[in-house]
């Protein structure tokens, strides 16, 4: 059987999606507490950046894949209007309902449903803009969920890909040192898990750095790509058109 990576640990390829799916049923209750104490608010401002790279427009069609609890669905939901549709998707149901529950909250229907990246149920050239923030790294096969992002582009449309990715070089003994000492213990601390805060800084450790990502979205056929480099590499937002 094939094998793929878990983290460090090396699992069956059919397997990797069931352990990711017990990290994210684990973490759903405290995401987004985490995330502002793990980037000390910083993710915030990298999902802006996103959107105003994205300069999504009123009426367009936007599918937000790996959208979990809604930051993004929510901010293109304000900018496509009611003449746009903003269809806000994870594969993980646990995510998926913390994020439905809170756009309720603020008044935002969209269509939510569960969905898998790697066989996106939605016809070829139906979006203007496809985003994916913080999920590629946890897709078995990365190519194949690349591919499918692209053939559901229209003509000209947008990927956008936040994930974390490399540090500059002078800062990756700290860098290290804070993601794999601090995390774990402030998983445990706050959402009593520290099993899956280790994963998170061993998943990173395993993604494509910069050029080798944009490498690969160039692979599947997106004609240009742009890498914008945020918090000294911390996070990488790769922006592909599909020509």
């Amino acid at each position: 059987m094939a094998t793929t990576h878990f983290g460090f640990q090396t699992v069956d390829e059919q397997e990797k999606a069931k352990h990711v799916r017990s990290v994210f049923d684990s973490v759903a209750p405290k995401y987004d507490v985490m995330n502002d104490l793990m980037s000390a608010g910083l993710h915030r401002i990298w999902k802006r950046y996103t959107i105003t790279v994205a300069n999504p427009q009123p009426g367009q069609q936007v599918l937000d894949i790996a959208g979990g609890t809604g930051d993004l669905s929510r901010a293109f939901a304000r900018r496509v209007g009611p003449t746009g549709r903003v269809v806000h998707t994870d594969i993980n149901e646990a995510m998926l309902r913390e994020g439905r529950n809170r756009l309720l909250d603020e008044g935002l229907v969209l269509p939510t449903m569960v969905c898998d990246a790697e066989k996106l149920p939605f016809a070829d050239n139906s979006f203007d803009l496809v985003s994916v923030a913080f999920g590629l790294r946890n897709m078995t096969h990365k190519e194949q969920a690349l591919s499918e992002m692209r053939r559901v582009l229209k003509p000209g449309g947008k990927l956008l890909v936040l994930e974390f990715s490399r540090v500059a070089k002078p800062l990756e003994k700290a860098y290290d040192w804070y993601s794999f000492n601090v995390l774990p213990k402030l998983g445990q601390m706050v959402a009593g898990d520290a099993h899956s805060y280790q994963y998170l800084a061993e998943s990173i450790r395993m993604h494509p750095g910069q050029e080798e990502l944009r490498q690969l979205m160039k692979s599947v056929g997106f004609g240009h790509v742009d890498v914008h480099n945020l918090s000294a590499g911390v996070v990488a937002l790769h922006v592909g058109i599909k020509c």
